[in-house]
């Protein structure tokens, strides 16, 4: 809950859609599992370079990051990466959705590191 736009309620909501972060082999698999990452379309040479986010994982989990995305664009806190990278991308002329859903999934990724680092420190200690 020491991240940016969680708050008393959106806290316990991530927590108790992710659980435990370390049944995730690595951060994309999370990013995954959220269902924020662009599904692959590839065929011999041709590489797609417009795609839709995959949705293949929680549809509740993809609610509360879009909550917490909301309350990050609305403190709008510079010294916040995932802030600074959305407007990097809002001021690229992204659509809002797009810079969302692209927020999302920086946040997933710093989430994890960071939730993976405290539980590895409690686990030296104990």
């Amino acid at each position: 809950m020491g991240m940016e736009g969680i708050g008393k309620v959106t806290g316990p909501q991530l927590m108790a859609e992710v659980g435990d972060v370390r049944r995730f082999s690595h951060k994309g698999a999370l990013v995954a599992y959220a269902g924020v990452d662009a599904s692959p379309y590839q065929s011999g040479s041709f590489d797609s370079k417009s795609r839709h986010v995959s949705k293949r994982g929680s549809p509740h989990l993809r609610r509360v990051l879009f909550v917490i995305m909301s309350m990050t664009l609305i403190r709008a806190n510079t010294a916040n990466p995932v802030f600074c990278f959305m407007d990097k991308k809002r001021a690229e002329g992204k659509h809002f959705y797009v810079y969302t859903v692209a927020g999302s999934a920086k946040f997933l990724r710093i989430y994890y590191a960071k939730v993976k680092e405290y539980l590895n420190a409690l686990e030296e200690t104990a």
